[in-house]
C-alpha cells in the first residue's frame, strides 16, 4: 500500500482526464475526488475541505481563474495548483495572482504532476509551523534572525536587499513567485514594473551563490512569470535546465 499524501480535488471537464488522473493520483498514495466544472468544485470545497485542489484553467461556465480566486477564499489553507496551456504565459501569472500555489502546462508527465502536488502539499503544512531560524538547501545555509548566509563552511556578504530577496525566496522554496510579488515583497507596494530592477538583484545574488551563474542551480527563471528558488537537496525540486536571462 502507498503511504497517504493526502487528499485531491480533481477540476477537470474532461471525463477521460479526470478517470485517468484518479487512478494514477490514487496508486501515488493520494485521496482522489472529482469535479466537473467550477461551481461543482466551489460546492464540493464547502462542504469537504481538501488538502490539495487540481484545476484546469479552461473549463465552461465559472473559469479557472475565478473558481481558484473562490476557493482560496473558501480553504485558504489549501494548496492550489493550477493546469494551463503551454506557450500562454499570461494565464501562469493569472493563476499565481489568484492564489494558486504552482501550476503544471498541458501535456505534463505524471510524475512532475505528482512532484508539483507533493512540494505544494509540503510547504502548505509547513507554513502552518512557526518560522524557522535557519533554513539549510544544497550547501546554502540562511540564518534568518542574524542574517547571515554561508556558502558551504564560508560566509558570503549580501547587502540588506540581497539577503532580504534570497531570504523571501528560500522561505518560498519550490514556489514560482512572480515579479510582482517580488517587486513589491522587497521594495513597497509602489513597486510591480521594474524588472531590469528585480533582474539586476538577481544577478547579483547568484554571481554569490551559484557555482555557474550561467547556470543557475538555486535561482530559476520562470519565462515571464518570475523566479523559483530551486533546493537541489528535495527530491520534488524542478530539474535544472537552460536558463537565460
Amino acid at each position: 500500500m502507498p503511504l497517504q499524501q493526502g487528499s485531491v480535488l480533481v477540476v477537470d471537464d474532461e471525463p477521460a482526464l479526470r478517470k485517468a488522473l484518479r487512478g494514477s493520483l490514487t496508486a501515488s498514495g493520494f485521496l482522489v475526488e472529482e469535479a466537473r466544472n467550477g461551481e461543482e468544485a466551489l460546492g464540493t470545497v464547502q462542504r469537504n475541505p481538501f488538502d490539495l485542489v487540481l484545476l484546469d484553467i479552461n473549463m465552461p461556465g465559472i473559469s479557472g481563474i475565478d473558481a481558484c480566486r473562490r476557493i482560496r477564499g473558501i480553504s485558504p489553507h489549501a494548496g492550489i495548483v493550477m493546469v494551463t496551456v503551454r506557450d500562454v504565459e499570461d494565464d501562469k501569472v493569472r493563476a499565481l495572482e489568484a492564489g494558486a500555489d504552482d501550476y503544471v502546462t498541458k501535456p505534463f508527465k505524471l510524475r512532475e504532476l505528482t512532484a508539483r502536488l507533493r512540494a505544494v502539499l509540503r510547504r502548505t503544512r509547513q507554513h502552518e509551523a512557526p518560522e524557522p531560524e535557519v533554513i539549510e538547501a544544497g550547501n546554502l545555509k540562511i540564518n534568518l534572525q542574524q542574517r547571515l548566509l554561508w556558502k558551504g563552511e564560508e560566509e558570503v556578504h549580501l547587502s540588506p536587499t540581497e539577503f532580504d530577496l534570497l531570504a523571501l525566496m528560500m522561505k518560498n522554496a519550490g514556489a514560482p513567485l512572480t515579479h510582482v510579488k517580488l517587486l513589491r515583497s522587497i521594495w513597497g507596494p509602489e513597486y510591480g514594473g521594474e524588472l531590469e530592477y528585480l533582474r539586476s538583484y538577481v544577478r547579483m545574488l547568484r554571481k554569490k551563490i551559484e557555482d555557474d551563474p550561467a547556470r543557475p542551480e538555486y535561482i530559476l527563471t520562470e519565462p515571464w512569470v518570475g523566479y523559483r528558488f530551486r533546493n537541489p537537496s528535495d527530491p520534488d525540486s524542478p530539474p535544472v535546465t537552460s536558463d537565460e536571462e
